[in-house]
């Protein structure tokens, strides 16, 4: 099940980890997914810690890290929660400190990644901003300024 960030960037894969009848943590970040399974934990180890400590990977080849082709995820979320949550522009997110290059390359993956969101299954909204039938980007043109 693919979560925000995830699906944002379109770090998954149709027909695999995108399929389902129900999207539970498609509209919470990947630090927030993080974030509720240590909080679980806390209760009753539900979640084992090597889940938690292992580095994110989609697991298509050995040694594969997400950190390959995406920002650190505590970077990538703060920048995906500006623009995704207060339509932050790429300005107004560089000038909270982080690389304008970096803002740009999120911005695009989100843009690229509309065709795969709109297969995804549906996603149990948690936030006002979720994906779905409420948020949709344009799929053909160009949706936010370089």
């Amino acid at each position: 099940t693919g979560n925000k960030s995830e699906l944002a960037t379109g770090y998954c894969t149709l027909y695999g980890d995108m399929c389902g009848g129900l999207a539970p943590i498609g509209d919470l970040l990947k630090t927030e997914v993080y974030a509720l399974a240590r909080r679980l934990n806390r209760e009753r180890r539900l979640i084992p810690e090597a889940v938690l400590t292992k580095p994110p990977s989609a697991e298509l080849k050995p040694d594969q890290t997400d950190q390959d082709t995406l920002p650190p995820y505590d970077e990538l979320d703060r920048i995906l929660e500006r623009y995704l949550l207060d339509n932050a522009t790429v300005q107004q997110i560089a000038a909270e400190g982080e690389n304008p290059d970096t803002v740009r390359r999120v911005l695009d993956l989100v843009g690229k990644a509309e065709f795969k969101r709109r297969q995804a299954a549906p996603i149990l909204k948690v936030t006002p901003r979720a994906f779905g039938t409420g948020r949709r980007i344009p799929i053909a043109r160009r949706f936010h300024e370089t």
